[in-house]
C-alpha cells in the first residue's frame, strides 16, 4: 500500500476565521506488538490532538468485563469477584498546544497535578500539556520538522537525530526528571468495566501526604475517562460516589455532572476524559461509585465505576520536582 499523508485542519494565520489543511506528516503502521520509543510522534486515536511519546509506563489493567460475573455483584468492593491484572502499556506524553484548545471540551489539557512543595496543604500545581496515553490510542506518524511539535518542554525534554528513528533522543533532562518525579507520574493500576456500552477506565495516582491540623492527610488524584462504545447518543447527568478510608469511615458524594459539565457521548464524540481529587485522614482507601447516564428518550441507567483502591506506599520519597530545572 502506499503512504497515508496525514492532513489536519488548523487556523490560517491569515485566516482567523476559517480552517486551512496543512500536510502534518505520514502516517507508520501501528505496533501490534512491542512498544512505542521515546521521540514517537503519534495522532491521538480518540482525542485527535498531535502528540511525542517521552517515556512508556508498564500498568496493571483490571478489566471487569473479560470474565463477567455470574450472578449480580453486591455494591462496592466486598465481595466483588476476583480481577486478575494484566500487563498493558501506557505512555507519558506531551500534548502539542497548537490542539489544545480544540479538546478541551473532551480531555483536560491540565489533568497531571501535583502537591506544591510549600505549607499550604491543598495548594497544587499542573503541568499543561502532559497526559498519559494507552498503546491502543496511538495512531504513529513522522515528520520532516524538527521541532514538529509545540510544547515549552519539547526542546528541554528531546534532541533532533536524524540518524535515529524517530529522530528525537531523550536529553539528560528527560531522564533526570523522569527519575526524581517517578513517584509521583508512575502509572501502576488501571480499573475498566463497561455496562449498557459505556465504558469508564479509571487510573489512580498517590500524591503525597501532607501534615494538616495534627494529622496527616492523603492525596490521590485519579483520571476517568468515559466512553461510548455504542450507537445511541447518552448524556452523563449525575455522580454518586462512596469513598472508604482505612480509619473506618464510609463517605457519600452525591452531584451533578463531573468537573462541572455534563457530557454528551455520540458516535462522533464517544469520549469525555477529566481528572479529580481526593484526600484521605489515613493511608489507603477504595472509592467505587456509579455515573447516572441519560438516554435521548429523557429515561435513565446507572453506569458502574469499577472499585479502585487508594494506596499510599510511596511515603519515603522526597516531594514532587516539578520541571525547573
Amino acid at each position: 500500500p502506499g503512504q497515508c499523508v496525514m492532513v489536519l485542519p488548523v487556523f490560517g494565520r491569515n485566516r482567523p476565521e476559517g480552517k486551512i489543511l496543512e500536510t502534518v506528516g505520514v502516517f507508520e503502521a501501528v505496533k501490534q506488538h512491542g512498544k512505542y520509543e521515546t521521540g514517537q510522534l503519534f495522532l491521538h486515536s480518540v482525542f485527535g490532538y498531535r502528540g511525542i511519546v517521552l517515556f512508556p509506563w508498564h500498568a496493571r489493567l483490571y478489566d471487569r468485563d473479560i470474565t463477567p460475573p455470574i450472578k449480580p455483584e453486591p455494591p462496592g468492593p466486598h465481595g466483588s469477584k476476583e480481577v486478575k491484572g494484566k500487563t498493558h502499556t501506557y505512555y507519558q506524553v506531551l500534548i502539542d498546544t497548537r490542539d489544545c484548545p480544540h479538546i478541551s471540551q473532551r480531555s483536560q489539557t491540565e489533568a497531571v497535578t501535583f502537591l506544591a512543595n510549600h505549607d499550604d496543604s491543598r495548594a497544587l500545581y499542573a503541568i499543561p500539556g502532559l497526559d498519559y496515553v494507552s498503546h491502543e490510542d496511538i495512531l504513529p506518524y513522522n515528520s520532516t520538522e524538527q521541532v514538529p511539535i509545540q510544547h515549552e518542554l519539547f526542546e528541554r525534554f528531546l534532541l533532533y537525530n536524524p540518524a535515529k528513528s524517530p529522530p528525537f533522543t531523550a536529553r539528560d533532562t528527560l531522564k533526570a526528571w523522569q527519575e526524581k518525579n517517578h513517584p509521583w507520574l508512575e502509572l501502576s493500576d488501571v480499573h475498566r468495566e463497561t455496562t449498557e456500552n459505556i465504558r469508564v477506565t479509571v487510573i489512580p495516582f498517590y500524591m503525597g501526604m501532607r501534615e494538616a491540623q495534627n494529622s496527616h492527610v492523603y492525596w490521590w488524584r485519579y483520571c476517568i475517562r468515559l466512553e461510548n462504545m455504542g450507537n445511541e447518543v447518552v448524556q452523563l447527568r449525575e455522580r454518586h460516589w462512596r469513598i472508604f478510608s482505612l480509619s473506618g469511615t464510609l463517605e457519600t458524594v452525591r452531584g451533578r455532572g463531573v468537573v462541572g459539565r455534563e457530557p454528551v457521548l455520540s458516535k462522533e464524540q464517544p469520549a469525555f476524559q477529566y481528572s479529580s481529587h481526593v484526600s484521605l485522614q489515613a493511608p489507603s482507601g477504595h472509592m467505587w461509585g456509579t455515573f447516572r447516564i441519560e438516554r435521548t428518550d429523557g429515561s435513565h441507567f446507572d453506569v458502574r465505576i469499577p472499585p479502585f483502591s487508594l494506596e499510599s506506599n510511596k511515603d519515603d520519597k522526597a516531594p514532587p520536582a516539578g520541571y525547573t530545572f
